[in-house]
């Protein structure tokens, strides 16, 4: 069955193959621009699957979730959970690197109506020249004497960052690309002389309200090619936000359809793991470490039985793995080929910039073993720099046993990214398998 969304939610007898499922992941991602589309296609998903919004009483048995700005909690009591049930959580990120729009943005140099941009997160940059792009996002409104905040996702190309000819760049083949952040990676959207409307206008009616009342902002550029399944065979998925989309979409599913056990499963999406994860909606918030105090207060357990169901407790980071780059396998551990469509990739770092360790790397294989699905191990070269995840983050605040797990893509950070189509259903599969043991 589908949501409002055209996402795929799973039920007891009917799971969708590979391929729908990849299909159901390019939606979600087409409808979701920037993180709050993420957390609004995560709501319509949740309450497709029957879960209801939280309030400040909620407590006992059922299906809920809370949504705060660019992040979203969900989480199932099972009847008759003991009140010092364990939790299984998923943890995953609504963010991707992008161009944040600037307060005062519009510029007219030479004739154009260019935007003032700041680059968020690792941002790939060349990987944004020539291509049409938009604006999305939220904006704060006034109301009256009231503030309300409205998405905004202006949908049709109007921006465009044009890349410098090779004939005024002769040096390019040679020397490489070399990008100023500051004045290479402004966008121009218009002509100075033209007296069409200016970004605010555009935004304004993208939004339906009006530009006088709009008095704060939170606007990002997005690509406007919609997301599809490419290849010979169709094994590819070409979409924006993989990194880290395809993991909110999994987990969102999986606790979905996921069936009762005598654990609680929990899933969170942060916002701001591309820049550090601290922020009042980043996973170094404590917002989530009091939900969980909530939930075991809801059955009655005390302070104590709520330490101990942590301590049985597991976390599962969620985020995309580097496959091995057929042009670059000097830039790959040797060792540990990382191939798409080959399943999902449990990540090592010695150093715990992932979490795995070999208590959770044996729960791990005994999930995968149960739900039928191939693994994959990742772990960097050693003479090279080693990524991260939320994962460090959540379970030392947490004190609890964590694992870090991907499927793996290729141009990671890129505006355009590149996936297996078999890999985001196997994921699932795994989570699924994970939240209700």
């Amino acid at each position: 069955m589908s949501n409002k969304t055209g996402t795929m939610v799973p039920d007891a007898h009917a799971l969708p193959a590979h391929d729908a499922h990849a299909q159901a992941l390019c939606r979600f991602i087409d409808e979701a621009p920037s993180p709050f589309h993420v957390v609004a296609g995560a709501v319509d998903l949740l309450e497709g699957a029957g879960f209801s919004p939280a309030t400040s009483t909620t407590g006992g048995t059922g299906k809920f979730y809370r949504v705060h700005d660019g992040s979203i909690t969900a989480w199932v009591v099972p009847e008759g959970a003991s009140k010092d049930a364990a939790f299984r959580i998923v943890g995953a990120h609504t963010d991707s690197p992008n161009l944040h729009l600037k307060p005062e943005p519009t510029t007219e140099p030479f004739g154009y109506r260019s935007l003032g941009v700041e680059t968020y997160g690792g941002v790939l940059l060349n990987s944004w020249l020539d291509r049409d792009l938009s604006l999305s996002g939220r904006v704060a409104v006034r109301n009256g004497n009231d503030l309300s905040t409205v998405l905004v996702n202006v949908e049709r190309p109007i921006l465009r960052i044009p890349q410098l000819a090779i004939h005024l760049d002769r040096d390019i083949s040679t020397k490489g690309l070399l990008l100023n952040k500051q004045r290479h990676m402004a966008p121009i959207y218009g002509l100075a002389r033209d007296a069409s409307d200016d970004i605010w206008d555009i935004v304004a009616n993208a939004a339906q309200i009006a530009r006088a009342d709009i008095i704060g902002a939170d606007l990002m550029l997005h690509d406007t090619a919609p997301s599809q399944l490419i290849g010979a065979d169709l094994e590819f998925i070409s979409a924006p936000r993989l990194d880290n989309q395809l993991s909110c979409h999994a987990a969102l599913t999986a606790l979905s359809g996921v069936s009762a056990g005598d654990s609680i499963p929990v899933v969170t999406l942060f916002d701001h793991e591309e820049v550090g994860s601290v922020s009042a909606t980043g996973a170094a918030t404590t917002v989530l470490p009091r939900l969980l105090r909530n939930i075991s207060d809801g059955l009655g357990a005390s302070p104590a039985e709520h330490d101990d169901a942590l301590g049985r407790s597991l976390f599962i980071s969620a985020d995309n793995a580097h496959a091995t780059h057929p042009n670059y396998p000097d830039r790959h551990e040797p060792q540990h080929h990382i191939a798409l469509n080959a399943g999902p990739a449990l990540k090592h770092n010695a150093n715990q910039r992932y979490t795995t360790t070999a208590t959770s790397e044996g729960i791990f294989h005994l999930a995968a073993e149960r739900a039928g699905v191939r693994t994959q191990s990742f772990v960097s070269r050693s003479d090279l720099p080693c990524g991260s995840t939320i994962g460090p983050t959540v379970s030392a605040l947490l004190g609890m046993s964590a694992l870090d797990v991907g499927c793996p893509q290729l141009a990671m950070h890129s505006c355009r990214e590149l996936a297996g189509t078999n890999d985001p259903w196997e994921l699932t599969l795994l989570l699924a398998e994970l939240l209700s043991s």
